[in-house]
């Protein structure tokens, strides 16, 4: 059943306008609020018409297992779920709502539990919004993604 749901989040025509976008990230962390963070980022059209892969789950885990992420659209939002399991297990949430084609509001909350303990419970809220093209000086971001 992955392989239909990752092939429907493609055939999905949820797209955002490629350029210089201004994200705000706040994030609470084992119940502390941290400072707002703001950051640029520069997205080419191919990150731009491929919002799944753009900002789908990354997985960069060491010496755990990630199954592959289950993703879905529907409308202009994008969800999807990362577990990984090992040494560090991990559950990790995205919802993201592309309420334009320059602005959007995210919530990516994951847990992470070692030896049957809850080591970290965060919960980071994105909001992006479309300032303008690229500065010709910035390289697109090369990863194309994950959460920011």
């Amino acid at each position: 059943m992955l392989p239909a749901l990752i092939a429907s989040a493609r055939a999905d025509n949820l797209t955002i306008e490629p350029g210089q976008w201004k994200v705000t990230s706040t994030t609470v962390m084992n119940g502390a609020t941290a400072q707002p963070v703001v950051k640029g980022r520069c997205l080419t059209p191919e990150q731009a018409g491929d919002v799944a892969k753009t900002f789908g789950a990354v997985s960069g885990t060491v010496n755990s297992t990630c199954e592959p992420a289950a993703s879905e659209t529907d409308g202009r939002t994008l969800k999807w779920h990362l577990q990984c399991k090992g040494q560090l297990n991990l559950d990790v949430l995205g919802s993201f709502n592309f309420d334009s084609p320059t602005h959007y509001t995210a919530t990516v909350a994951s847990k992470a539990w070692m030896g049957g303990s809850l080591m970290s419970d965060v919960k980071t809220e994105l909001e992006g919004e479309r300032i303008g093209a690229c500065d010709a000086a910035e390289k697109p971001s090369p990863d194309g993604g994950g959460s920011h």
